[in-house]
């Protein structure tokens, strides 16, 4: 198994500073702390696209009004543009602050989001704004390397939550002694594909993910 860590995202991590004992829940945000896809058909609908939300995936969903074109992802960096202008404005998933707020009382809470670094300040803008005031780490690719390397700092439990299978499978591979969360916050999403095959438990709503956490810890 190679351990492939980005300098970018290692030189993020490098700057926290962690609790060794301390349990650590490292947790998505795109459909898991904030409304992802809600946000991204704002601006589909503003730039003269939409969504077609029959299947899981982004690749030949997303169509142009009126032709149905589907728009060739190849030649338009349609998600970074939308971050670009959408990052400050996105919605909070509900209950998500309300359930850090109460585990950040076990444990450490960390934002692990796979999002351009030139969006990182606004994202902790947005997610202060909507109570969730915790360390964000940016970057891109599969999240397994990142969980690993920031697992390495303590010596207690470890928790991660997705909406993305394969970096459920990614920690799942690289920490499998971590407790992993398979969670879509948008129910049109959720319903669309099963648990990723590393989940310990899909759980698509935070109250009930706070209470398996909780239990995790204290059971």
């Amino acid at each position: 198994m190679s351990y492939m860590l980005s300098e970018e995202i290692s030189n993020q991590i490098e700057t926290l500073e962690l609790d060794p004992d301390r349990p650590l829940v490292i947790s998505d945000a795109d459909e898991v702390l904030l409304q992802f896809m809600r946000q991204f058909e704002i601006y589909l609908d503003r730039n003269d696209m939409w969504i077609d939300l029959s299947s899981f995936r982004l690749q030949g969903n997303i169509k142009y009004k009126g032709s149905d074109e589907a728009v060739d992802m190849t030649n338009r960096n349609i998600i970074d543009d939308f971050f670009a202008a959408e990052t400050l404005n996105f919605s909070p998933v509900e209950g998500a602050a309300e359930a850090l707020n109460a585990l950040s009382k076990e444990a450490q809470v960390i934002i692990l989001t796979n999002l351009p670094l030139a969006q990182k300040s606004e994202r902790q803008i947005n997610l202060s704004k909507h109570g969730m005031d915790y360390p964000v780490i940016v970057g891109s690719g599969l999240k397994g390397p990142a969980v690993k390397s920031l697992g390495e700092k303590i010596n207690a439990p470890l928790f991660f939550l997705d909406d993305i299978p394969h970096n459920i499978n990614s920690v799942a591979e690289y920490v499998p002694t971590s407790g992993r969360i398979h969670m879509i916050a948008d129910p049109r999403l959720s319903k669309l594909i099963g648990a990723a095959e590393g989940a310990s438990a899909r759980i698509d709503q935070w109250q009930e993910a706070q209470a398996w956490i909780l239990d995790k810890l204290t059971g």
